[in-house]
């Protein structure tokens, strides 16, 4: 286990006695729970603890760090809340995953109007094209390229089963995905249609991108003739645009993501507080 240096963790605790010795003069410093939940994140950002294993416990990362156990306590509930960590009654701490049986449509908010997605069971995709290009000005903007740097395009379809009609999939969403080049060399549509989990559990396993949170816009559209063909819909049929950037650690840009829903036997579901 990589540890971090003396000096890094002198140099932060220096940084919160002189922070705490200024409040009554500069207020906005960062709480010490706040920096070790930063440098937590930083080791989950460089790879130190993959996706489902078990971080250190709170003792041993009080020490790592030179705090309290109750400071490494509440960082953790914090990344446990932003569902970078997970916590196991009696097993410890774990990365979080979207491999996960729970996880697998973490940021898919289409739920079926009968049932549950559970009940629903796995999605049916078709990969229509899978291709490397360069970046037009919009895709480079949301992933924070130049324009003209390399990304891979991905078109796919997911289909659902309909609803007390065994083995009948109705195309439901279709979904045009841009990644940076880099990160995701060697992904091919051969790949994708291959593998049987979710596909953000594909882009931790072999590429070690893990997507922590995502933004998302939504407008109601109508479908081109394309669109309509592959959602085997009318031209004038009611759409769902979601258009989704998703992020990996420390908010990097790693997916521009832009779906077309229907909503025939499917709502949009979000829970908020």
């Amino acid at each position: 286990m990589a540890h971090i240096a003396p000096s890094t963790v002198d140099s932060l605790l220096a940084s919160v006695e002189s922070g705490a010795a200024a409040a009554s003069t500069t207020p906005a410093f960062s709480p010490l729970y706040q920096q070790i939940k930063g440098l937590i994140l930083q080791s989950l950002q460089a790879g130190e603890w993959k996706p489902s294993e078990a971080i250190p416990s709170e003792m041993d990362l009080a020490a790592r760090f030179r705090v309290s156990q109750g400071t490494v306590r509440k960082a953790i509930d914090a990344l446990a809340a932003d569902n970078l960590l997970v916590r196991r009654q009696g097993k410890g701490t774990f990365v979080a995953t979207h491999a996960a049986q729970h996880m697998p449509y973490r940021f898919l908010k289409l739920k079926p109007d009968v049932g549950n997605a559970t009940d629903e069971g796995p999605a049916q995709r078709d990969i229509i094209d899978c291709k490397r290009q360069r970046a037009s000005a919009d895709v480079a903007r949301a992933l924070a390229l130049r324009p003209g740097d390399a990304v891979l395009q991905v078109r796919r379809v997911l289909s659902f089963q309909e609803s007390g009609l065994n083995g009948v999939f109705v195309p439901t969403i279709l979904e045009d995905l841009w990644l940076p080049g880099g990160p995701f060399k060697g992904l091919t549509a051969e790949r994708l249609a291959d593998y049987q989990g979710a596909m953000y559990a594909l882009f931790e396993s072999e590429f070690n991108v893990h997507m922590v949170r995502a933004d998302e816009k939504i407008r109601a559209v109508h479908p081109d003739a394309e669109q309509a063909r592959l959602l085997k819909v009318a031209a004038t049929a009611p759409l769902l645009s979601v258009e989704r950037v998703a992020y990996t650690y420390n908010d990097v840009p790693m997916e521009l993501r832009r779906g077309l829903y229907t909503t025939l036997t499917h709502h949009y579901h979000n829970e908020l507080s």
